[in-house]
């Protein structure tokens, strides 16, 4: 369904009047009809909740394809390849060993023509919802019990269940935000958030956000998952980063005090791969040591990619390969993890908006919210 998302329901409806929908409860039954729905699948929880109603009574849930393109690029298919069929990284994926996770979304772009979707939806209902939990499921789930779309997508609802909720009263401590003001792009001068055409000049929608959940199970206990997502930044830019943690014991700190920390940043877009930081010594009479970097390009490696992430999951869909796509389960326990900060956001407008200069990394507050846990924000 390509359509405003508020005629979903109707439309399915319609689809059902008309019998061109026709539940079908078997997978295996032919032929088969699928319903590909496209974001946002709901504005909290509630719509969701009553849009998964309407599309359960003309389809089974086997039929319908949440459909979100970040899961249809090669390197968030190959996340689990990368955890799960290579033995080096599975004992050192805990709390034990990994000091935090970064997960970022940046955009170059403003709102554009899209005003009012924005005005209304914001950054976290845009980006945080869909694109980045389900990123960071795929980083902190645990293996399935099979390479098949219902097992992959018990253990990303498990995830989900168990992000740490918390009371509108602590969200300082659980989320910060931002709208950016004019400054400039790549170059470009742009305007600010609230001079776009279609924006209201005192409009407190966030254009940038910077979640920390934790989530509260054996394996991430006590690990800070942040994720950031915001318009007007300096570059376009998707990644997880995994930054581990220091040594138990710094052997070398006598000899040079600039260890950094080793790091796996999986690049999402552009220029898709992976790459581990490490320390090395350089050479020459002392000890001295420098950042290196082993780095996977898919690019180089294959080629450019022959399919864009929309034609790999639309295949899945033809095939009836659900494993990419998000179930209805999922998308009401991500709104249940977003909405309180919607909530809580829109009971108490901002008092510094805009607080972001455009071409910038975000709001200066972001620094000080992520060194509470000892960290940096990335800038890829």
């Amino acid at each position: 369904l390509s359509v405003p998302p508020g005629i979903y329901a109707d439309t399915i409806a319609h689809l059902e009047a008309s019998g061109v929908a026709e539940r079908v409860d078997r997978r295996s039954a032919r032929p088969w009809v699928r319903v590909v729905i496209e974001k946002p699948f709901g504005r909290d929880l509630e719509s969701a909740q009553a849009l998964n109603l309407a599309v359960r009574k003309a389809f089974a849930e086997h039929q319908v394809y949440r459909i979100d393109h970040f899961l249809g690029k090669e390197t968030v298919q190959n996340l689990m390849v990368f955890r799960f069929a290579n033995s080096i990284f599975e004992p050192v994926w805990n709390r034990h060993h990994i000091h935090h996770v970064q997960i970022t979304a940046a955009e170059t772009v403003g709102v554009e023509h899209r005003a009012g979707y924005y005005e209304d939806a914001g950054v976290v209902r845009d980006m945080f919802q869909n694109h980045l939990l389900q990123l960071m499921c795929l980083t902190a789930m645990e293996p399935p019990v099979a390479f098949q779309a219902d097992a992959v997508r018990d253990e990303k609802t498990k995830v989900l269940r168990a992000i740490r909720r918390f009371p509108a009263a602590e969200i300082h401590d659980y989320a910060v935000r931002g709208q950016y003001a004019a400054g400039t792009v790549k170059g470009t001068a742009v305007p600010g958030y609230r001079e776009e055409p279609g924006v209201k000049p005192e409009s407190p929608t966030a254009t940038w956000a910077a979640l920390r959940l934790l989530v509260d199970n054996w394996r991430w206990q006590g690990v800070p998952f942040f994720l950031r997502s915001g318009k007007r930044m300096p570059r376009r830019v998707s990644e997880i980063a995994v930054q581990f943690r220091e040594p138990p014991h710094l052997l070398f700190q006598d000899h040079d005090k600039t260890i950094s920390p080793n790091v796996i940043a999986i690049r999402v877009h552009p220029e898709e791969g992976i790459s581990l930081s490490f320390d090395i010594k350089v050479p020459g009479i002392g000890v001295r040591m420098t950042a290196a970097k082993m780095d996977f390009r898919y690019a180089e490696a294959f080629g450019e990619a022959a399919h864009s992430a929309y034609e790999t999951l639309l295949l899945d869909c033809m095939v009836g390969d659900s494993t990419l796509f998000t179930r209805g389960d999922s998308v009401e326990s991500a709104w249940e993890v977003v909405d309180p900060i919607v909530e809580a956001w829109h009971d108490n407008s901002p008092e510094h908006f805009p607080n972001y200069p455009a071409g910038s990394w975000g709001p200066a507050v972001a620094d000080e919210f992520i060194a509470r846990d000892g960290a940096r924000w990335r800038q890829p």
